[in-house]
This record gives C-alpha cells, sequence and structure tokens, in this order.
C-alpha cells in the first residue's frame, strides 16, 4: 500500500504574499547587536543537519538506550557511527 507524500493537517493552498514594503532595514547598530537564532553548534566544527530514514523498530530501541545513558538519541545515533567508522579507518 504506498502511502501519500501529503501530511496530515497541512493545507496544500499557498500563503498570500505579506507586504514588507513598510518595514524600515535594520540600522548597523541593530545588526551589530543581533544575536544567532537556533541551535548553537557544539563543538570547533558545528554537525550538519539531514534526514535518515530508519525501522521505527530501531529508532524506538535508539531512545530507550539514549534515555538510560541520559543523552539524546540523536547524540547516541553520532557516537554509534563515530566509533564505526574510527574502526574502519
Amino acid at each position: 500500500m504506498r502511502r501519500s507524500s501529503r501530511k496530515r493537517g497541512r493545507s496544500t493552498v499557498r500563503a498570500r504574499k505579506v507586504d514588507f514594503s513598510d518595514i524600515p532595514e535594520a540600522t548597523d547598530e541593530q545588526l551589530r547587536v543581533m544575536r544567532r537564532v537556533g541551535r548553537p553548534p557544539i563543538g570547533a566544527a558545528p554537525c550538519h543537519l539531514i534526514a535518515i530514514r530508519l525501522d521505527p523498530r530501531v529508532l524506538q530501541r535508539l531512545r530507550r538506550e539514549a534515555r538510560q545513558r541520559q543523552v539524546g538519541y540523536q547524540t547516541l545515533i553520532n557516537e554509534i557511527l563515530a566509533g564505526h567508522v574510527r574502526r574502519l579507518a
């Protein structure tokens, strides 16, 4: 059975364009004091954001293991993959 790629509850109608013409440009002072929004990079080189498909049972087990180790499941996946890559070298 093939699933639709459309997510439930999301409208396929495009949003109307917003007129931003009346918003003034930011000054140099405003730009200088602005801070980055979002997750800060961890370590010397920021990690790359990717999408990966995992078997639901595998993901469930990884999440359970991550909770036991008190780390995030994505951190656990990265540690497992990094260990594997080190063994290959």
